[in-house]
């Protein structure tokens, strides 16, 4: 096997390019790789990042380096997430667009016979770094080859205001452990004027990440463990529903209905919500700005926030951490180039630089970066650490392949409690989302 991987890798970088750099192992050693003439130009489109530091060195310095090291001229678009997948499909469909795509969740299933394979730089980059966590898998590994290159994993957890949870005789070490707890709690919370906060919108992060585990947690699923038969519409799933509908009415901002991914973090960093699920941006965005970000008491909001896991339900407790990764399509004419890239990136100088800057927001995707001391900076950032050790992923108990990557994006999950919130009935919305799914896994 290693003959067979070294080939494929050898083929893939450019067997010339590599004899004279010692080879794959000396690039991700070095961060050194094959030098392009100049003038080679790269797009990547990519997310804004909630982590703004993050962009500006990835367009400056990285930028730069790229230029030098491998005479590459990168460009790094950046857009507003709701509108990053509806770019990708745009360019897969008409065959033109950005060399490289940032992808959320398992979205590069949906497209697999579209993207180039990078296997060659995945499966050197697992190995070098102590392997890729399994969602990381789960989302760029269609079981045959690697169809998208893993770029990070957003550690998802509780973000709550220390002060109010400790009106109402909550403190850190003592936060719910059941969503009965929880609730109980936020219904107090909400009474005080301190509702809790998470969206029900289509939210491509904080939606899913929230409302599949919470699904979870109760024995609901979407599918058996076969990946093909549909098994959302159990008694679990109708009793999480139930659940849910009395859950929100009594706890949380009912405005949240609206919100998109940024939404909970205005309302958070505004003192209008106690509690969402979300990754560190709201943290960090507060401990950046600390004269901005201020309490109600005039404050520093920094020093008011720790971070918790979600709940256990009937069926245990679950978690989910958004995926991301990064696509190379067949279309584009730098493809070589594209992957070279990306291998020069993912060496642990390059992107050691990047996850850095992310102060933790990132989780990494392979199990080396639980080691980095950027976790020894901060202790409310701690709980991120292994995070992405835990949690499953969309099309649980099944696979992660297409079909549950089209439900992620048709937001049938999500929507299957919005609507049971807005009215319709816990048993009537179930049925309605099991429909979707029988369509979907047909």
């Amino acid at each position: 096997m290693r003959r067979i991987h070294r080939r494929r890798l050898l083929k893939l970088s450019g067997a010339g390019a590599l004899a004279g750099s010692g080879g794959l192992a000396g690039i991700l050693a070095s961060g050194r790789a094959p030098a392009f003439a100049q003038g080679t130009a790269l797009h990547w489109l990519k997310f804004v990042d909630f982590v703004p530091v993050s962009d500006q060195l990835l367009k400056g310095k990285i930028r730069d380096d790229c230029k030098k090291a491998l005479g590459i001229d990168l460009t790094i678009e950046t857009i507003n997430g709701d509108g990053v997948q509806a770019r990708i499909t745009s360019a897969i469909q008409s065959g033109s667009g950005p060399d490289i795509m940032m992808a959320a969740s398992n979205w590069a299933q949906l497209y697999a016979d579209s993207l180039a394979d990078v296997s060659g730089i995945a499966e050197a980059v697992g190995e070098a770094q102590g392997g890729f966590f399994q969602t990381s898998r789960d989302v760029g590994y269609d079981g045959k080859r690697w169809i998208a290159m893993p770029f990070t994993i957003l550690g998802v957890l509780f973000a709550n205001r220390t002060s109010w949870f400790a009106e109402v005789g909550v403190s850190p070490d003592k936060f719910p452990a059941t969503w009965d707890e929880y609730r109980a709690i936020g219904k107090q919370l909400k009474a005080k004027g301190h509702p809790y906060g998470q969206t029900l919108a289509h939210a491509f992060g904080d939606g899913p990440a929230f409302w599949y585990p919470y699904l979870w947690s109760w024995g609901g699923k979407e599918v058996e463990a076969d990946g093909k038969t549909v098994a959302l519409g159990s008694n679990a799933t109708i009793e999480s529903v139930k659940f849910a509908v009395a859950f929100w009415k009594e706890c949380f901002d009912e405005g949240a209905m609206s919100w998109d991914d940024a939404g909970n973090n205005r309302a958070f960093l505004a003192n209008t919500i106690s509690s969402t699920s979300n990754g560190a941006s709201i943290y960090l965005l507060a401990k950046a700005k600390p004269d901005t970000y201020m309490t109600e008491k005039d404050k520093p909001l920094k020093d008011d926030i720790f971070h918790s896991p979600l709940p256990k339900g009937p069926a245990g407790q679950f978690s989910y951490h958004v995926p991301f990764s990064n696509l190379v399509p067949t279309y584009g004419k730098n493809q070589k180039a594209a992957k070279d890239f990306l291998r020069w990136f993912h060496t642990k100088e390059i992107y050691g630089e990047w996850f850095t800057s992310q102060q933790g927001f990132s989780a990494g995707t392979t199990r080396m970066w639980e080691d980095n001391p950027v976790w020894k900076v901060d202790p409310i950032m701690t709980p991120f650490r292994t995070a992405a050790e835990s949690g499953h992923f969309a099309g649980y108990a099944g696979p992660a392949g297409r079909a549950a990557a089209e439900a992620i994006s048709k937001f049938i999950i999500v929507d299957m409690y919005a609507k049971a919130v807005q009215g319709m009935a816990a048993a009537e919305a179930v049925k309605w989302a099991h429909a979707e799914l029988l369509k979907i896994y047909a």
